[in-house]
């Protein structure tokens, strides 16, 4: 499948037919690969489903861990948990950096996805794990994306949605960050419109992409505490080759050229552009009359730092959802709170989804949920 280092535990499917995507395309060869915790029970209704973020993987245990184990939100001895790698990505679900039926790579051919797209393969991975009931979906940043998509594709299965760090719709201020990306990887000379040489890929022009999302990531309170020249901490670099050089240039050189270590270049452009295109009205019908359509409870999180999903997105999506709970986390990390800081904000979403699993027959699950939420609000 691909160069990139997988998880051993990874597992695949492949789909077996072509993969109908929302422009009316067809992918053909498509493979999904994923990771499974816990164990699918006799009614297999004790499923969630995890997403990831854009240059995550289907590791979840890794970049997630401190939601993971007995007691927490994703508890392997109640639920069957899975996440996989997202269509278009490069960590085993075909995407540009896959191999393409004519036995070349994809590349710059790859065909342009959606976030809806990218859920419809996660649903067809459901059905044939056996799934047929999900307690909850979950994901932060593109994961935030598709989790909500999950409540308007699959309602049948889906129990409530929990959305972190995003919104229905990307906003201008999110497609601008993304555009800045692509124009800084199209100015390296290797890069040839996404016809680039696979041995030899435009590593710079991807490290200065990321490195220009490592700045929406984070905040000027984050980055003033590690580098600032208040703080008392190593303002300048300690390298003896440049010891007048402000180290938080080396820090984003750093983030920059370990994302050219393990990802594709056209991967990365596939994604972000499957993020700029997502709306959940887009041929639904007017996003408040699509949002009120949704009847599942609906966690939404919001990042108080957060400097590219704006916490706006996230109360404005809460209060149109009919069942949406809003909180925020308190971070100072910005954007990236929602992996750096969850063992802080676990305990809000275990409520949330322990009120779930309160909620029998007959209950009124909606308003378990939002009482949890309200009870134990800080």
């Amino acid at each position: 499948m691909t160069a990139f280092r997988l998880s051993e535990k990874t597992r695949w499917l492949a789909l077996g037919q072509p993969l109908v995507l929302e422009s009316g395309a067809e992918l053909p060869g498509v493979e999904i690969a994923y990771r499974s915790w816990g164990s699918l029970n006799a009614a297999g209704d004790n499923a969630v489903i995890v997403c990831h973020a854009l240059t995550g993987s289907a590791d979840a245990d890794a970049w997630w861990g401190v939601l993971f184990g007995p007691g927490r939100t994703l508890d392997p001895e109640k639920h069957f948990i899975v996440c996989s790698n997202v269509l278009g990505g490069c960590y085993g679900t075909t995407g540009p950096a896959s191999v393409a039926p004519d036995g070349r790579l994809w590349g710059a051919r790859f065909p342009r996805i959606t976030v809806r797209d990218q859920v419809r393969l996660q649903m067809a991975l459901a059905d044939r794990l056996g799934i047929r009931g999900i307690r909850f979906v979950i994901g932060g940043s593109l994961g935030g994306l598709q989790a909500l998509e999950w409540a308007l594709l699959d309602p049948e299965r889906v129990g409530a949605v929990v959305s972190i760090a995003a919104s229905g719709r990307h906003s201008a201020w999110c497609a601008a960050w993304s555009e800045a990306q692509r124009l800084a990887l199209a100015a390296d000379p290797k890069f040839r419109a996404g016809h680039y040489d696979p041995a030899d890929p435009p590593r710079a022009g991807l490290a200065a992409a990321r490195a220009i999302a490592m700045v929406s990531y984070r905040s000027p309170g984050s980055l003033g505490k590690r580098f600032g020249r208040a703080t008392g901490q190593a303002v300048f670099a300690e390298r003896a080759a440049a010891p007048d050089e402000p180290a938080v240039r080396g820090w984003l050189r750093h983030h920059g050229n370990s994302l050219v270590e393990r990802f594709d270049a056209n991967s990365y452009l596939a994604l972000i552009d499957a993020m700029d295109t997502h709306d959940l009205g887009y041929q639904r019908g007017s996003y408040e009359r699509v949002l009120g359509r949704v009847r599942q409870p609906v966690l939404v999180g919001s990042i108080t730092s957060d400097a590219l999903y704006v916490a706006v997105d996230q109360q404005d999506l809460a209060f149109l959802l009919p069942h949406g709970e809003f909180f925020e986390i308190d971070s100072e990390h910005g954007h990236d709170g929602f992996l750096i800081d969850a063992a802080g904000f676990e305990p809000q979403i275990r409520r949330f989804v322990d009120a779930l699993d309160d909620a029998g027959p007959g209950c009124d699950r909606a308003q378990l949920v939002a009482e949890a939420v309200r009870e134990f609000a800080p």
